[in-house]
């Protein structure tokens, strides 16, 4: 008899240790060229979504809240896309690595959350929101991130738009905004998702993970997604972003992070007890 075909060796799957998890029921991979938008807010070419199925992500972080939120994320088994500030992920880039090393998408929401549909940004101030923002999300978690971006308070300009077509980079508006940060509590996030959710029937959900609101709530809010037959699904890209080296630099020599050490550890840290 003719041997049999070897199977190709498959990543190891992390088991979930949660038999009731939300979990992730599908993964896509998004083709960004051209720069293709998500969030039918603003833009409906592509409807991939079937009835009952969302998609997390959160902006605005990393902060220190964000671990709550990947604790939350984690017992659930699921996964979400971050769009991190590029300032907030320069004061704690151990926290986007965590983001990162959890499996979780990693894209990116500017350098500084500056409004790029102002009318006094010129061209080049909108690049480099744009571009340093994706160079402090590389230097933070060590590799590519995903040409994934959310524009802060959603607000565009076709020339915005125009420059992250070119650079294929994906744009990603919303379908549910929990409207967290102007919520009294925790049970406000949690109402404010399920009963839009409820009405609009699936789509891309809007957090922060850092609101304190948020990082309480998502326990809950989660357990309300699996009881009401809602399934989360994950968005990856299929080709990582090339960062431009001009802007890479600019933000080493913003940072004034030395490459080398100027004095010998045991110099700078010494043990006193153990």
């Amino acid at each position: 008899p003719a041997p049999l075909p070897v199977p190709v060796p498959q990543p190891a799957k992390s088991a979930c240790a949660n038999p009731d998890a939300l979990g992730v029921s599908r993964m896509v991979v998004i083709d960004t060229t051209g720069g293709p938008g998500f969030g039918f807010l603003q833009y409906k070419q592509f409807d991939f979504l079937t009835d009952k199925e969302v998609v997390l992500t959160f902006d605005d972080g990393p902060w220190p809240t964000t671990p709550a939120v990947l604790k939350a994320l984690a017992d659930e088994c699921t996964k979400a896309i971050f769009f991190p500030v590029g300032k907030h992920t320069t004061y704690h880039p151990e926290i986007l690595k965590q983001v990162f090393a959890a499996g979780h998408t990693v894209g990116s929401h500017t350098w500084s959350h500056a409004h790029l549909d102002g009318k006094k940004m010129a061209e080049p101030q909108m690049k480099e929101e744009i571009e340093k923002g994706f160079s402090a999300v590389k230097m933070a978690i060590g590799t590519a991130p995903a040409p994934f971006f959310r524009f802060p308070g959603l607000g565009h300009t076709q020339t915005a738009l125009g420059y992250l077509a070119s650079r294929n980079i994906s744009m990603f508006s919303v379908d549910v905004d929990s409207n967290d940060f102007k919520s009294s509590g925790p049970d406000q996030v949690i109402n404010n998702v399920m009963t839009k959710l409820d009405k609009q029937g699936k789509g891309v959900i809007l957090m922060h993970d850092l609101q304190k609101h948020t990082a309480i709530a998502l326990p809950t809010l989660l357990r309300r997604l699996k009881a009401g037959g809602y399934k989360v699904v994950q968005m990856k890209a299929k080709q990582q972003l090339e960062t431009l080296p001009e802007y890479d630099a600019m933000l080493v020599k913003d940072q004034k992070v030395p490459a080398v050490a100027s004095r010998p550890i045991s110099s700078v840290v010494q043990t006193v007890s153990q």
